[in-house]
């Protein structure tokens, strides 16, 4: 049975969902390809729906540290671990949702400039485990 989510829950679920895009695209900078990514991480979060879209569209963008990529994965990686634990409980049926979208907006933002880099490779295999941590 799905359960409305607080604020701050939905600010978890976006700081996560954004943060992970933010942190593939900072892996390999670039201002150029940050504009094609930032197309490709859109596209994907359009495919959101249910409690999963709510979240994604509603309230204020997150606001990440912009200083050094550890300072973004201390936010984004603990986020999405957090994101994982509440859909578990108010809405299971939206977990493999999110986890598959925010896999596949990272996965897009690798390839949307020069295919995927290694250090972009790296940031999704940290991404995939905050998601896929502990069961």
């Amino acid at each position: 049975m799905e359960q409305r989510l607080t604020d701050d829950e939905q600010q978890v679920l976006k700081t996560g969902a954004f943060g992970a895009v933010f942190l593939v695209s900072n892996a390999d900078p670039g201002v150029f390809g940050m504009i094609r990514e930032s197309f490709a991480a859109s596209g994907a979060f359009a495919e959101a729906s249910g409690l999963v879209k709510e979240a994604l569209i509603s309230g204020s963008l997150p606001r990440l540290p912009r200083d050094s990529a550890l300072e973004v994965e201390a936010v984004v990686l603990p986020a999405l671990g957090r994101a994982v634990d509440i859909l578990r409980a108010k809405s299971p049926a939206d977990l493999s949702a999110y986890r598959d979208l925010v896999i596949t907006a990272a996965e897009q933002v690798a390839r949307a400039h020069r295919g995927v880099t290694p250090p972009e490779a790296d940031a999704i295999d940290r991404i995939r485990a905050a998601l896929t941590g502990p069961a």
